[in-house]
């Protein structure tokens, strides 16, 4: 029987770009005056691609920033924050109608990640909320949050699944724990190979999660 969800946000439950492309636009600006020709003009937009999907620092190992510009995107990320209201993806509703307990996992930078929480107006719908900081000391990941979770609710990895958009990141992190793993299509997000369970979008699951349980009503 499935006891908790552990949910990604971006490309999951709410648009990384759904503020509007501006958001990182000083991000980007940064790391181009800081570029000075290591990358050329081609290579720094697919990068800067990337960003609406993967951490700065996963985008800067991936794509060979120098320090220098790794430095200057990221003082430019710490001082992000999103001030007007968000509404997430049209099924939002269907978090409430989860027969599971409910927690959000989240990276990327504190002061950012919890200003879209606050933004969308989701906290009373889990029963915990973990941002993994990127720009905090001792930061213990994905896999170390989803453990802790585990231990904490004294759960069984049989008993949890992971949902997200993200092969790299929670999936990866789920399915290293033996936990089994849903990746959600939402727009744009390409479709992996290494999810337990493909879906696209949160009706789906409420669905898998009913036929996991052995067809018990939620």
């Amino acid at each position: 029987m499935i006891q908790a969800i552990l949910f990604d946000l971006d490309n999951c439950l709410s648009a990384a770009d759904e503020v509007g492309r501006a958001l990182l636009d000083p991000v980007f600006a940064a790391i181009r005056r800081a570029n000075r020709g290591k990358l050329s003009e081609e290579a720094l937009e697919r990068a800067f691609s990337d960003c609406w999907r993967h951490a700065l620092d996963f985008v800067a190992r991936e794509h060979g920033f120098s320090a220098e510009m790794l430095a200057a995107g990221w003082e430019a990320c710490a001082r992000l924050e999103v001030r007007a209201p968000m509404r997430g993806y049209p099924d939002l509703g269907a978090l409430a109608e989860l027969p599971a307990l409910r927690f959000l996992v989240t990276s990327g930078f504190r002061r950012l990640q919890e200003s879209k929480i606050r933004a969308l107006g989701i906290e009373r719908l889990f029963a915990g909320i973990h941002v993994d900081a990127i720009d905090e000391p001792g930061r213990k990941g994905k896999q170390g949050i989803f453990e802790e979770i585990l231990r904490a609710r004294r759960l069984d990895p049989r008993e949890a699944l992971v949902v997200g958009d993200n092969l790299e990141s929670e999936i990866e992190a789920g399915n290293r724990l033996g936990i089994r793993t849903v990746q959600i299509l939402r727009p744009g997000v390409p479709r992996g190979e290494g999810a337990t369970y493909t879906i696209h979008g949160l009706d789906e699951l409420k669905a898998l999660v009913t036929r996991e349980d052995g067809g018990r009503a939620p």
